[in-house]
């Protein structure tokens, strides 16, 4: 058996591997078991590049797209994960459309995203130190 009749018996799973720079941070998107076209490329982008506006702090935003079939149904799973100072945030949506799968796993980091600052600020802003001062002056 020839090496070229082995090669095209066992094919490797398809994985393509981009990377973007988007502002002050990279956006790195993987195709696994799929080859992520120029028009997948640039929506992955342009929705992730709404992350990076929200909060310019993110160093890294890394997403994976995965296509399995189960059940004679084909899956779309994307995978995010966003690498900030502090405890980096981790989302998976699973659907039967890749775009939608996409679309859902932005909006949802994006959620993350916005309730991580908004917690920020109310333990910033919470308590203060002020009002337990004034309490121990009158006491």
């Amino acid at each position: 058996m020839s090496a070229s009749r082995v090669a095209d018996s066992n094919p490797l799973p398809v994985m393509s591997h981009t990377v973007f720079s988007l502002h002050s941070g990279q956006l790195l998107l993987r195709g696994i078991h799929l080859g992520l076209t120029t028009a997948m490329k640039h929506a992955l982008a342009t929705q992730a590049e709404k992350l990076f506006r929200h909060e310019p702090d993110i160093l890294r935003v890394r997403i994976d797209v995965t296509s399995s079939l189960r059940g004679g149904v084909r899956d779309f799973t994307a995978k995010g994960r966003i690498e900030i100072a502090g405890p980096d945030l981790a989302a998976t949506v699973t659907t039967t459309n890749a775009y939608v799968s996409i679309n859902r796993l932005i909006a949802k980091l994006d959620r993350m995203l916005r309730k991580r600052a908004t917690a920020r600020v109310a333990r910033r802003t919470g308590d203060d130190i002020r009002t337990y001062a004034g309490a121990a002056l009158r006491a």
